[in-house]
């Protein structure tokens, strides 16, 4: 299968790229993710990691370069083949995850976290921005809601790096993840293609490298005039702060509440968020392809709803002391913020046109991952000083915050902007 765009995909391939994307999303967040659980394992031989306070700037680390990347990343696809480009960063961070095995030192795992930084922030704006382009309103926020379900599967298998870890070693765990990737990534350059952006058939990229001819400072002058576009940053932002949270902490404040290790506490946490997203984005997606037929505010209603489920239950998580409350919240929090996640790229399809989208989408990952590394920090800190629980629970109160903002601020007069530049 040759790598030339198509103009006019057939019915299936848009699904096979979801698909393809969907393994690569797995992969992207369970590389990531699985560090969060094996802290137990690695800080016998790397000291270092018994600071609570180290091992969140280990985590806050990737955030911080990762949110630097995002609106080059975004850039750079909106300009370039975004096949090469999701097929190069799958590569590279594959490579970095098997590196990370042979670390024996805080700062050898310091500066890897730093380079996955990168070669993962290249992936979520180009990979979105392909989706979004392959699939029409009535499919969108569908299809993107059955891609972050591989980001939920891979915060899940990352959950069992824990288990991986006590049962042979944590070397072993990054040695064997980085694999699968490597070789991932080389199937991949066979079956994926890049697609129209909006444009004309004859000024598609047909080359692997050619730029898109898009000047920058327009691209980038067109969305900072965009008023709804800083709304967009900012809803998207603050609901960030939880998401993240969980992420990085939930497992540490599973093991805290329920009083269990983590080998158990790690697949339990990251499991139950994942089922729950899972059902969360498949129902969201569902809710405001349909919805959004019938009323441009479908989406931004149907990603309200998923907010409000989120603000007790960060209440419950970071309160509930039984098995049932914590699991509970945890399940309910997953569903709504699956609800929030399916409908982010195409909520921005409604304000933004195709050509700058994942320009807009890198912009917006920044701000969402420069606040997941202060929630990553000063949890740490709220770790070591007991208070972890108290400070998730206080989460709650900026979400409604987003969500009133969310609400009154965003109204769409178009389901899409298919093209032009404004």
């Amino acid at each position: 299968m040759n790598d030339k765009a198509v103009s006019q995909p057939g019915r299936l391939y848009p699904w096979v790229v979801v698909g393809l994307l969907w393994v690569v999303a797995m992969l992207n967040y369970m590389d990531r993710q699985m560090l969060a659980t094996m802290r137990p394992s690695m800080q016998l031989d790397i000291s270092e990691l018994q600071s609570a306070t180290n091992f969140g700037r280990l985590m806050a680390i990737f955030l911080w370069i990762y949110g630097c990347m995002s609106p080059v990343s975004g850039i750079v696809a909106d300009r370039f083949n975004r096949k090469w480009l999701i097929v190069g960063s799958l590569f590279v961070w594959s490579g970095v995850t098997f590196s990370m095995g042979y670390a024996t030192t805080f700062d050898q795992l310091y500066w890897l976290r730093a380079i996955m930084g990168v070669s993962e922030a290249l992936y979520i704006p180009a990979g979105l921005a392909l989706i979004a382009d392959f699939h029409t309103t009535k499919t969108r926020s569908l299809a993107i809601g059955i891609h972050m379900t591989g980001l939920y599967m891979g915060q899940a298998l990352g959950g069992f790096g824990a288990t991986v870890a006590e049962s042979y070693s944590w070397p072993t765990a990054f040695q064997g993840f980085g694999i699968a990737g490597l070789l991932y990534a080389v199937m991949l350059s066979f079956f994926l293609r890049e697609t129209n952006r909006g444009a004309s058939a004859q000024s598609l990229i047909t080359d692997k490298f050619k730029p898109q001819s898009i000047p920058l400072t327009k691209g980038l002058s067109l969305l900072l005039a965009n008023t709804s576009f800083w709304i967009i940053l900012f809803y998207y932002a603050i609901p960030s702060l939880p998401g993240w949270a969980t992420k990085n902490w939930l497992p540490t404040l599973f093991a805290t509440n329920l009083n269990i290790d983590m080998g158990t506490a790690g697949p339990l946490s990251t499991i139950t968020i994942a089922m729950s997203s899972f059902l969360g984005v498949i129902f969201g997606g569902i809710l405001s392809d349909r919805w959004v037929q019938t009323n441009h505010r479908g989406r931004i209603y149907t990603s309200a709803i998923g907010l409000s489920l989120t603000i007790p239950s960060l209440l419950l998580i970071g309160f509930g002391d039984s098995l049932f409350h914590v699991v509970g919240a945890a399940l309910c929090f997953g569903f709504g913020y699956g609800m929030f996640d399916a409908n982010n790229m195409p909520i921005l399809c409604q304000f933004v046109p195709a050509r700058h989208r994942a320009t807009a989408y890198g912009i917006m990952n920044m701000t969402g991952v420069f606040a997941g590394a202060l929630v990553t920090n000063w949890l740490g800190k709220s770790m070591d000083s007991g208070q972890l629980g108290s400070d998730f629970a206080m989460l709650s109160g900026i979400v409604l915050v987003a969500l009133l903002v969310q609400l009154y601020f965003l109204r769409p007069t178009v389901n899409d902007i298919v093209a032009g530049e404004s």
